[in-house]
């Protein structure tokens, strides 16, 4: 198979895995969401810890340990994906899965924003464009809602800041895993041991079955991470950013067809302003690719390098 196939494989298989993840949160239920997201970070840390014993790759953390600016970034990372996994978790369990698609959804638009607010890009007219479709939607979703869609715009907002901060830091997906949830360990086992002295833990107290499921929570977690590492480093970025679509078009037909969320005319006409918005975003993209490809290489004479 050449890297090429490898690469979408892994890639698709990746998002299929995220866009069923509403099913496998459900079923984690009467578990509330904090007790869910504690037990992802700390079956995590054990399942990538694992991991990179088999591989033999601990010796990172030594090196980890003398850079604090990578450990302060870590731990900002640490926080925005523990928020972004708690707000996830809250909207399949409270019946929200629409409104958790919708994050996913506009996500990528989340990102270009902040790349003109951090990094100070410059956007294409197209861009700017899409941005403003993405606005109106937003607008005429919490007229439906009546309210911001917040849930939506929390998963947006700490995913596409994780985005940024794991760009710049540039950690191997198992290492950063790994660093990211040991950050959150600690937290999570302290609110589990009070938990389970308060005689309030669902865990090992519903059934083998439910017990079971939340202890693959940390490989659950870990393998499309992994899977989406090996596509990232086989794909180009237009291909990839297209793959993306993939889990919240799952997610959504989940909430829609298996969990019979609503979809009014309204909240229709909102999604679809969004998936306008991203098909200019998405079109600009594939064409600013073509362009830079046809480009000539720049050549450097040796008379201008002397």
């Amino acid at each position: 198979m050449t890297p090429l196939r490898l690469g979408y494989l892994y890639g698709f298989a990746a998002y299929l895995m995220w866009g069923f993840f509403p099913l496998y949160f459900k079923l984690l239920r009467p578990a509330g969401p904090l007790e869910i997201l504690a037990h992802r970070v700390v079956w995590s840390v054990a399942f990538v810890a694992l991991l990179l014993g088999a591989m033999r790759n601990i010796g990172f953390l030594r090196a980890l340990l003398r850079r604090p600016r990578a450990l302060a970034g870590i731990a900002a990372a640490a926080v925005l994906i523990g928020l972004n996994w708690f707000t996830y978790i809250y909207g399949v369990n409270s019946d929200r899965v629409v409104e958790t698609a919708l994050g996913y959804f506009i996500n990528p638009l989340v990102v270009v924003l902040l790349g003109v607010a951090v990094l100070r890009e410059r956007l294409r007219p197209a861009q700017w464009c899409a941005l403003g479709i993405g606005g109106l939607a937003v607008a005429v979703l919490t007229v439906d809602y009546g309210q911001l869609p917040y849930i939506a715009l929390i998963l947006a907002l700490t995913f596409g800041g994780y985005s940024l901060v794991k760009k710049q830091l540039g950690l191997p997906a198992a290492e950063g895993l790994f660093v990211e949830s040991a950050v959150l360990a600690l937290p999570a086992l302290g609110y589990l041991g009070w938990l389970a002295a308060t005689g309030e833990m669902a865990f090992g107290q519903v059934s083998t079955g439910h017990t079971l499921l939340l202890v693959i929570a940390g490989a659950l977690t870990a393998i499309p991470l992994l899977l989406f590492a090996g596509a990232a480093n086989r794909l180009p970025l237009s291909s990839l950013g297209m793959l993306q679509y993939v889990a919240p078009i799952l997610q959504l037909g989940c909430g829609v067809l298996i969990f019979h969320e609503p979809m009014p005319p309204a909240r229709l006409a909102g999604f679809a302003l969004v998936w306008l918005a991203l098909i200019v975003f998405t079109a600009d993209g594939l064409r600013q690719a073509r362009r830079t490809r046809r480009q000539p290489p720049v050549t450097v004479s040796p008379a201008a390098v002397r």
